[in-house]
Parts: structure tokens; sequence; C-alpha cells
């Protein structure tokens, strides 16, 4: 069962600024442990507890999705996510996974979520002695002519140990013999050839044959040892054996280097003649297997070729051991080995591994969120194996390498907006340093999240609303909408009356909450209303929500709904028909009476026109048409009737007139001159006080707005451009309009040059009588209008109409 390490360190480092990681709850931690266990080890061993050894809590381990991940793609440990218990997931074979180094690491990364944090844990595989040395055979044959000089030197195949350290190959014991005895050439490390030197001359009739044993032996405890069976001829011939130029050559070629590309040439030499001085090269036994499918040796020349395929990531040296013999009736032999160093060659890509992933962040993420944890790695060495990574510059992401060699966390650069671009294709580049440079890339999907960060906006503000009078109750007058730039509930609008509305106005309005459609809950009368302003607010359904609000002005425009009203002549009780008196004595354009009319009306509903229906002579009186004077066309004789009837017609000039009809009686009376001037001057007295009557009423109904007009319109001249300035010597002027007997809720006046009329109730500055309006039509220049901010065109007619 594994332990833990003697150190175990927490280092803290925080990368990025205090507010962003308070926004994720992530914080980049590097705590490194490590644990070191022997090979070999059943499924399910033991390992350690990486969630109690980094000091996570062991209650909310289960919903923070603990995993480890490892550099390699053998899968030999696993991680209990409930518990962090670290155990063995496969059998581990630290030769097979290291070779001959002297130490064998396995890393791994712990990644945990919320918060996300990434820690580097170290096993050591601690070697076990469970590989005996072996000898490529059992038994070994050796000939030996007897007339080996003492010191001949006779090399062995030496004994293979896969283990390393004190478990490996440490020496040779060779049974107890007088003839030979045993030397040990060191070769490398973990290379000891063993040797028989000839001690004591042999003599083949006295012993043909000597049989020894050769025992290896390794280091380890219990110590483990393997044997080989010598077996040796005594010849009587060939007395010199082949021997090489060098006992060790060494060569150096990169890996992938075609089929057939000359290694090495090996030379061996023989001193013999004939026969026994032709020399046949070959692979020694213990490299045979596995060097002929790499290698090639040509046994006559001693020229080594590749053969197969030569991978650095797979292997970086190769010792081949090569044996020379001659053809002699006994045959000797002698080793050399060739020692290949592999070059590696820039023949691997970056691998991009993503460990941790959030595809779907909020728009409004503070610069330095995390969005992807990654890994990257290259097979080859050197330059050829180190890497950098990029992303495209127009991004708003950025790379942060860990504390971790080629680690990187992929973070925001700054703020995003969804309605900018609502998803990020992030494609992320891994190019190492070699040459020619090799590359590869990976393509990380981010989806932005709405957040409520827009609010409705109307088309325009404020809208202006034209709305004729009469309009029918319930009715939808008018429709307001909004748009919204965020997404589902964010973007759906419903719209309010605003609050801060006059009752008056909200007791006859109602608006439709979902679609804007505001309704009219009465009808409007243009004599009772002339305009209006109320305010619609529209919200929103994010949290919290946001709005925005639009004015609504709304012009009520006048309809012909009201017909002419007679105000005189009427009669004094009340019936349908006036009496008129005049002398007989009258003369031609004496004026009888004049039908006084009122409408309620404005513009061209309230222009008024008359026209007699019925006349009793209509060669004796006649109707102005426009001021409703009635006069005499002659002098009244002996043979006119005493009583004239006649009936008038009034009428406006809607598009659907409207019309009203006065009966007046005319008696003619006797009278003498004095009375007849008496009778005039009462009758004129009679019409002044009607009129000054009604001219009461009229500009009582005025007099406020007048005032209020008069201090504007000094406002104006003393503030005006040049338009309405005027000397302070200028006098002003003002006129009642009361000509042709047509009074109006107007009043002109002048200043200087210029000419003005004020409107009632709500007056116009800058205006002029329309010539031939006979008073009743009000037009206002093109540039008054645009000093006055007004931007309808075309006539503005007077309102409340008095015919006296």
């Amino acid at each position: 069962m594994g332990h833990v390490y003697h150190r175990k360190k927490w280092e803290y480092r925080w990368t990025f600024l205090h507010f962003t990681f308070m926004l994720l709850f992530w914080k980049m931690t590097c705590a490194q442990i490590r644990y070191s266990i022997q090979e070999e080890l059943n499924n399910g061993t033991f390992v350690g507890n990486i969630a109690k050894d980094l000091g996570f809590d062991i209650g909310r381990l289960a919903n923070r999705n603990l995993r480890i991940v490892a550099a390699s793609k053998q899968e030999l440990f696993q991680v209990n996510p409930r518990d962090g218990a670290l155990s063995v997931n496969q059998n581990i074979d630290r030769e097979e996974l290291c070779s001959k180094s002297a130490h064998c690491y396995v890393n791994l990364k712990a990644v945990i979520e919320n918060p996300l944090e990434m820690h580097h844990v170290t096993v050591e595989i601690m070697d076990v002695n469970d590989h005996s040395p072996s000898f490529p055979d059992n038994a070994y044959r050796l000939e030996i002519p007897e007339s080996a000089a003492t010191g001949a030197r006779f090399q062995l195949e030496g004994a293979h140990d896969p283990d390393v350290g004190l478990n490996a190959l440490r020496l040779y014991k060779l049974s107890q013999n007088e003839h030979f005895q045993l030397e040990i050439d060191d070769l490398s490390d973990d290379m000891k050839i063993p040797v028989l030197v000839l001690h004591k001359p042999l003599d083949r009739e006295r012993i043909p044959v000597h049989n020894l044993l050769l025992t290896a032996f390794d280091g380890g405890n219990p110590q483990r040892s393997g044997t080989l069976n010598i077996t040796i001829i005594v010849l009587d011939v060939n007395d010199n054996a082949p021997v090489f130029d060098q006992q060790k050559y060494s060569v150096t070629i990169q890996e992938n280097v075609a089929i057939g590309t000359f290694l090495i040439r090996v030379n061996a030499t023989d001193l013999d003649e004939g026969g026994s001085g032709d020399i046949e090269y070959a692979f020694g036994k213990k490299f045979r297997s596995r060097a002929s499918e790499l290698f090639n040796l040509d046994s006559k020349t001693g020229e080594i070729t590749v053969k197969g395929l030569i991978d650095f990531e797979e292997k970086q040296s190769y010792e081949i051991n090569v044996q020379a013999s001659d053809k002699g009736s006994v045959p000797l032999t002698s080793h050399c080995n060739v020692f290949v160093k592999v070059e590696d060659v820039n023949d691997n890509r970056p691998e991009i591994e993503i460990t941790s992933l959030s595809s779907l962040i909020p728009e409004d993420a503070h610069p330095g969120t995390v969005v992807a944890l990654m890994g990257v790695r290259d097979l080859d060495s050197g330059k050829n194996g180190q890497m950098i990574c990029t992303l495209p510059e127009h991004l708003p992401f950025d790379l942060k390498p860990s504390s971790e060699e080629n680690f990187y966390s992929l973070v925001t650069k700054r703020y995003l907006d969804r309605e900018s671009v609502a998803q990020y294709d992030i494609t992320i580049t891994a190019k190492d340093l070699g040459n020619p440079s090799l590359s590869s890339v990976k393509t990380i999907a981010l989806e932005l999240s709405d957040v409520n960060d827009n609010s409705p906006k109307f088309p325009q503000n404020p809208y202006t609303l034209y709305l004729f009078e009469n309009n029918s109750p319930g009715a939808s007058i008018f429709s307001v909408s909004a748009t919204d730039a965020d997404l589902n509930e964010n973007a759906r609008v419903s719209y309010a009356l605003g609050m801060e509305m006059d009752r008056s106005v909200t007791s006859f309005l109602n608006i439709n909450h979902e679609n804007g459609n505001i309704y009219a809950l009465k009808s409007f009368d243009f004599e009772e209303v002339k305009s209006f302003q109320f305010q619609v607010k529209a919200d929103d359904s994010g949290i919290p929500s946001l709005s925005s609000n639009v004015t609504v002005n709304v012009y009520i425009l006048d309809q012909n709904d009201n017909a002419p009203v007679i105000l005189s002549p009427v009669s004094p009780n009340g019936s349908a028909e006036a009496f008129q008196e005049i002398p007989r004595n009258v003369n031609t354009g004496y004026l009888v009476t004049k039908v006084r009319v009122y409408d309620a009306d404005i513009g061209y509903n309230a222009w008024l026109s008359f026209s007699l229906q019925h006349v009793t002579d209509d060669s004796l009186f006649a109707l102005e048409r426009h001021t409703g004077e009635i006069r005499t066309l002659r002098p009244l004789t002996e043979a006119d009737y005493i009583e004239h009837k006649m009936v008038v017609l009034v009428k406006d000039n809607g598009n659907i007139s409207l019309s009203a009809t006065a009966t007046i009686l005319i008696t003619t009376i006797e009278n003498t001159e004095s009375f007849a001037v008496s009778d005039l001057q009462n009758t004129v007295k009679q019409e002044d006080n009607k009129l000054t009557f009604y001219l009461m009423v009229t500009l009582g109904c005025v007099s406020g707005l007048f005032v209020i007009s008069i201090i504007t319109l000094v406002i104006i001249q003393c503030s005006g451009k040049g338009k309405y300035s005027s000397s302070s010597s200028r006098k002003t002027e003002y006129i009642d309009v009361s000509g042709n007997g047509t009074l109006c809720h107007s009043i002109q006046y002048r200043a200087g040059d210029k000419r003005y009329m004020l409107v009632g109730p709500r007056m116009s500055i800058g205006s002029a009588i329309v010539p031939g309006s006979n008073g009743n039509t009000l037009r206002v220049p093109e540039n008054d209008r645009r000093a006055s901010g007004e931007v309808s065109s075309g006539w503005i007619f007077i309102k409340h109409n008095f015919v006296i």
C-alpha cells in the first residue's frame, strides 16, 4: 500500500484580480503531493487519500466532481469521487513503464470543481526485485584450441536483469576449476560482460571437455540469480580468434530515417590463413530477435543498415551485440557492441486536452472569468517538445499559464455583450518550436447567457396623436410599441399608463398591458377638451425590471357637431317669431335689424352664411350674406304692406352643413320726424345695450388669457433675434376685431409696423388676418410658425365665433 511521501506542499498563487475570483468562486491553486508505491500491486490497492491530503471537505466532495487526469493515455490509477481515495486501476510494470530509468514517476492532475481547482499528484513507482538475471541460453558451447596461450580471453554473452538499482545485475561467479578465471567487462552501468581468461594451458589429451557453471547475481533482498552451463571443448586447430577494431562502436541517427539507411560498419581481423582467417558477422543471441526487426547486418562486410521504423518516442537508444566468427574447422568467435543513439525529429504535433469547460457563461461576467482549463503536450523532446499556445487577437479572451508547465486557463479579457455577439467559437492554436514547426488547433464553443441589461426602447418620443372628437367610447385610439434587445423574460414588455398622469386623464384612458393598445373610455368633445398629454411606461420582465417612458401628445380635432344658435333678434316671450318695428319714412339702405348667431365649432365648421328662405316683398328688403344685416332696398310707399314676414336661414360650412332659421315679423308705423329720430335713438340704444352685454360676456372669458398673452409678447419681443425686436419708443396699438358686425374670441394689436392677433383661449402670436375671410380665418406665417415651434402647416381657425 502506498504511503504519503516526505513532503506535502501547498502553493497558492492568485493569477487574477481579487474581485474576479470572488465572482467565479474559482482560484488557481497548485498543491503538489507525492506518493510512492511498489510495482506489481493488485488492482484496487490503496495509494493515498487525495481529498484528505489536500484538505478538501469530505462532506461536499460528492458535489465537486473530483477526478484525475493522467499525462498518458494509460489509466493506471482511479480516484473515488465520494471519499477521494486513490487506488491502483491496473497492473503496473515498472520495467515496461520506465524501462531502465533510475527513477520512475507517474504524473497525475487532480481536478475539482465548485470552485475549480487543479493539484499536481506524483506517484513514484518503486522497483521490486521481480526479475532474476537471465542468460540468452541455458547452455553455452565454447571451442578452444589446446594451443591457446595462457591469458587468452573468451568473451561470453552476459546476463540481463530488467530491474534497476540494487535489484539489477551486480556480479558473476564461476564454478571452481583450475584452468579458467572470470573477469568482468563493464560496458555500461547495466551492461556487465563476463570474460573467461585462460589461467592454465589446456591439454586435450588429458581433459578434452570442461564443464563450468556461471552464476549471475543481482543486489536485491532476497537476492536472485541465474545460471549458465558452459561447455568448453578443447580443439587441436585454429588458434587465433577474430579481433574487432573496437570493442565499442557508437553512432547517432535521426528517427524516421529511411529504410536501408547505412548506419555503421564493424570490422574484425583474424591472423589465421585460409578458412580460419575468413570472418562471418552475425548478431549476438541476446540481441538477435529485436535487432533483426530494426537493423540488418551484412554477414560478409559487417555493414549495419536500417531495416525498420526508428521512433525516438518509443526508444532513445539501442545496444547491438555483433559476433565475428572465423571459418576454421573449430571456429573461433569474438564480440563487440554497437551503441546507437536516436535523435529526435519534430514529427509529433502538439496535443490539446480540455480538462474542464464552462460552455455557458453570463454576458456580464467580469474580466478574468475562467472559461476552461486545458493542458498541452508534445511527445517530442527539446525544442521540438516546447510549445506556445495562442488565441486570435480579435477575441475577448486570453490564455493564462499555470504554475505547472504546459497547463493553461482560458479567461475572459473584457466585458462581453450578448446583444453584439451571442456565441463564440474560440480557436486555440498550439505550436511547437521545432524546425519546421508543427501545430494543432482546438475549437471551443462558448455561448453567452442573457442578462437584463437593456431597457425597452420606443421608436420615437414623443408621439403625436390627432383624434377627431365624438370617437366611440371603448375603441382603440392609439398603440405604442417598445422593443427590448434582451431575450426571453428579459425581453417580454408590459405597458402601463404613467403614474404621474393627471387623474382627469387616467379616468378616461386605459391600456392593454400586453400589446400597448390605448383605449378611450369616453367620447371626447372638442368644445370641452382641445388637447391633453399622458405618458406610457414600458417594463420588461427581468429581475430587476428595467423600464422607459414615452410621452403621447393628443390633439382633439373639431367636427361639425354644433348647429348655429340664433342670439338675436328673439321674441321677448320666447316664441319662434321675432317682432321688429320700423318707421314708414325710412330711406334706402336703412338697417332694419341684424341677425346675430353663435356656433361652438371652429374653422370651416364655424363659417356662417345667411340667406332668405322667405320674404313678403323681395323688392323691399335685402339680407347681407356674410354679416346677417337686413336693410331696405328702397323707401316705403303707401302701397306697401304694413307687416312683412321673412325667414332667415343660417348655415355653417362643415362637410355636413348644420343650420338654423329665424322668423322676423316687420311692422311699419306712422311717426313724425322727431318721433322717428327718437325711436331711432331708442333702437340704437337698445342695440348698444345688447352689444355691451355680449361684449362683456365674451371679453370676460378671455381677459385672463389676454393678460398672459401680452406678457408673453413682451418677453418674446425683448428676447427675439430681430424678427420680434423693436425700438422701445414704438407705440403698440390694440384693435378690437368687430368689423362687419362679427365678434371673435380674438384681439388684434399693432406693434410698430407689424400687426398681430391673439386668439383665445389658446392664442397664437405673429398671426395675420387673411383678406376676404371676414375675420373668421387666421393664418400663421410660415416663418412665425417655425419660431414658435409649431409643426403643423396650413390654416389655423379661430375658435368660437359670434355674429353680432
